[in-house]
């Protein structure tokens, strides 16, 4: 099966491209339902954990049933159920007009714009590695950056449910050297944590503040575990620069100081940099050092 695909890919690229990205687009609505309800799933779970402390009666909520995969997906306003024919990566969000089919709301930009992301990036990286092993990590490896980016962006949380688990996969991924060797990876997912964690708790004894939350040490650590601690200096420099330009243009649009921006979204974009262009810029990076 996948030698015939491989051979559409080399036969008929643009068929090729054709398939990733409706694959890709797939994928990016499921990465909605991802974004949209993990952030109120875990939070069910932590009212339940409160309540079971505190010896209180659980509140009710209709959240106890939410998962992944159900309920069937609804509009967030009238709870109307969304047809098949509705949900239809980009074509359905076009063929409406951007509004619900039944109360007319407004449906955010953010469900094609994800959809759209994850197909471009699909059809990106099996250019790029091919189709195999080392594209099918890449792409998996993507879509959880893609997720983790938009959920760190809308609540300021980055779930272990996903950093954990893609700590491990990079591992595993790397024992046969796909990114990087194992060696790089392991030091990689420890030096990643550790790296953030003590900058965290620097800042903390100077100035009493948290400037920066938990889930970004395991996000770094992530990182590290597939891309290897040779890419962690660029990772940091490229997250920094573009979380300062992009917090003091925000601050000049008005945004409060005092208000968190999350860093998650800056090392995700700078995670994904090095994924792609990760070896141009280290030798770039060792040679302004004089290392190389």
């Amino acid at each position: 099966m996948l030698e015939s695909v491989q051979l559409i890919y080399e036969l008929y690229p643009l068929w090729g491209a054709s398939i990733s990205l409706v694959f890709g687009l797939l994928i990016g609505s499921f990465l909605n339902v991802v974004v949209g309800r993990l952030p109120v799933m875990l939070e069910h779970a932590w009212r339940q954990e409160a309540s079971e402390f505190l010896a209180l009666e659980p509140a009710s909520s209709g959240d106890a049933t939410l998962s992944l995969v159900t309920p069937r997906s609804r509009c967030p306003n009238c709870k109307a159920p969304i047809s098949a024919a509705d949900n239809i990566p980009i074509i359905s969000y076009l063929l409406l007009k951007g509004r619900c089919r039944t109360c007319k709301t407004n449906i955010s930009v953010q469900y094609p714009l994800v959809e759209l992301t994850a197909g471009l990036a699909t059809v990106f990286l099996i250019h790029h590695f091919g189709l195999n092993g080392t594209g099918g990590l890449a792409c998996l490896f993507t879509y959880a950056l893609i997720s983790l980016a938009i959920i760190d962006y809308q609540t300021t949380l980055l779930p272990d449910q996903i950093t954990l688990p893609f700590v491990w996969i990079g591992l595993i991924a790397n024992l046969s050297g796909t990114f990087t060797s194992i060696e790089a990876a392991v030091i990689g997912a420890i030096a990643g944590y550790l790296s953030l964690w003590s900058v965290y708790w620097l800042f903390r004894l100077i100035t009493g503040k948290e400037g920066m939350g938990f889930g970004d040490f395991k996000l770094l650590a992530m990182l590290g575990a597939w891309l290897g601690w040779q890419a962690l200096p660029s990772i940091i420099l490229l997250s920094s620069l573009a979380g300062t330009i992009i917090g003091l243009c925000l601050i000049a649009f008005g945004r409060d100081r005092n208000h968190a921006i999350p860093f998650g979204p800056y090392l995700v974009l700078a995670g994904w940099i090095a994924l792609i262009w990760g070896n141009e810029i280290n030798e770039s990076y060792f040679k302004l050092l004089g290392v190389l």
